[in-house]
């Protein structure tokens, strides 16, 4: 197999380890004594619900509303599945999150909540609290998404401006709560995935002003006055680990990115191709982050340390990008184009670098590859100089010329970014 085909196969096992339709069954609960409501938000939030469906005793009660990515859903017939806007929020996922609060207030002590979570249901299940507008929520989103803060500090804050994150939605129901929970973020925290609606929330009203400060991001009138109400005490905290609502809650994560990254390494083992996983929680500017990798490459290619070619160097986790330019490209596209440009066309080194829910940022690709003939093919079609392209976070538009997109489409499932430089000798 070419090295292209490898690196592309390798993704695609990677994805298919952590595809709910094989991973949820498993977790499945035996119906209650009474009704059991699923809702859940995320990307992956309507091939879990296809999973329950699938599953559950056909004569037992089951009903339910999912948020998903718009073009993410899939055919259901006992569970709702609503189409949102992400990584923005929009009115769609504010309805539905307003009706997901009613049913879930509607439940007893006999009836089941059962809540299917997953990466990029922070946005999906947006209920702005009293006093801000989706308007304002979304300007907020907005501005932090540029400013490069990572997710958990995203998060924070909009756990704070929320009615159901932050463990306000366990607060809100009587019943018995299991949440399934397929994490996108670094450390598998369920108080970080989609804003953790089950879970406590350790975090507060003052962290999420200083976060807002630390990212010079000046919110809207609005949001800085319910902040300020929350640090003077007039509005209430979310709910803190020990609280007693969550005796009879479960979060349980049952997909992370340690399971894609061991699928993949097990993909290049089948084909005689050592692996060295370097963690599943890489943070960081993504073209910094690809510096530190550029330089190990070298390493190993020059020195035969700490590894030995023919291997395939993996790691997940997710990057951050600052934006600065006007170009197109999310972080996986921008960390290939800096290990591009840092690699220089070196011989036998290609890479991969993809997001497992099939769309890196808010692009219509995966992500993409790149070849030690990457930069003279960019040449040899007349392309402007590759740092061009990285400081105008234009990675987008470099790989789409070179034909070296990776596009599958939705894959129905988050665990966050695969990355990969094969070295093959």
């Amino acid at each position: 197999m070419d090295p292209r085909s490898l690196l592309i196969e390798s993704y695609k096992a990677a994805v298919a380890a952590v595809d709910p339709l094989v991973i949820l069954p498993q977790h499945l609960p035996k119906p209650p004594k009474g009704r059991t409501l699923v809702i859940g938000a995320g990307k992956a939030a309507a091939s879990m619900a296809a999973a329950v469906e699938r599953n559950w005793p056909a004569d037992a009660p089951l009903e339910g509303v999912v948020i998903t990515r718009y073009e993410h859903g899939m055919p259901t017939s006992r569970i709702r599945v609503v189409e949102a806007g992400h990584p923005v929020p929009d009115e769609n996922g504010e309805a539905a999150a307003r009706e997901i609060l009613a049913a879930v207030q509607t439940l007893g002590p006999d009836d089941l909540l059962l809540a299917l979570v997953s990466g990029g249901g922070s946005s999906l299940l947006s209920l702005p609290v009293e006093g801000i507008s989706m308007t304002e929520l979304k300007q907020v989103t907005k501005d932090l998404l540029k400013s490069g803060a990572p997710i958990q500090d995203m998060n924070t804050v909009r756990k704070h401006l929320s009615l159901i994150q932050g463990g306000r939605l366990t607060a809100a129901c009587k019943a018995q709560v299991l949440a399934l929970v397929i994490s996108d973020v670094t450390g598998d925290e369920a108080t970080h995935i989609a804003s953790g609606p089950c879970a406590p929330d350790p975090t507060t009203f003052a962290d999420a002003v200083a976060i807002l400060k630390r990212w010079e991001v000046t919110p809207p009138a609005s949001v800085a006055k319910v902040l300020d109400e929350g640090v003077r005490g007039i509005r209430a905290e979310t709910p803190k680990p020990g609280d007693p609502v969550f005796a009879r809650c479960e979060n349980r994560v049952i997909g992370t990115a340690t399971g894609m990254l061991t699928a993949a390494a097990d993909f290049f083992a089948a084909h005689g191709i050592a692996s060295a996983v370097l963690g599943d929680s890489v943070t960081g500017e993504a073209r910094e982050v690809a510096k530190v990798y550029g330089a190990l490459a070298r390493e190993v290619r020059t020195h035969d340390r700490p590894f030995k070619a023919p291997i395939a160097l993996i790691s997940g986790g997710e990057c951050t990008v600052t934006v600065r330019g006007n170009g197109r490209g999310g972080r996986c596209a921008e960390f290939l184009m800096s290990l591009c440009i840092d690699l220089e066309g070196s011989a036998d080194m290609y890479a991969l670098a993809a997001d497992t829910d099939g769309i890196d940022g808010s692009e219509d690709n995966a992500g993409a590859y790149l070849g030690p003939d990457s930069l003279a093919r960019a040449a040899a079609k007349g392309l402007p100089k590759a740092l061009a392209f990285l400081e105008n976070n234009d990675a987008y538009s470099f790989f789409e010329a070179l034909g070296d997109l990776i596009v599958t489409g939705p894959t129905r499932t988050n665990v966050n970014d695969y990355r990969v430089i094969l070295l093959t000798r």
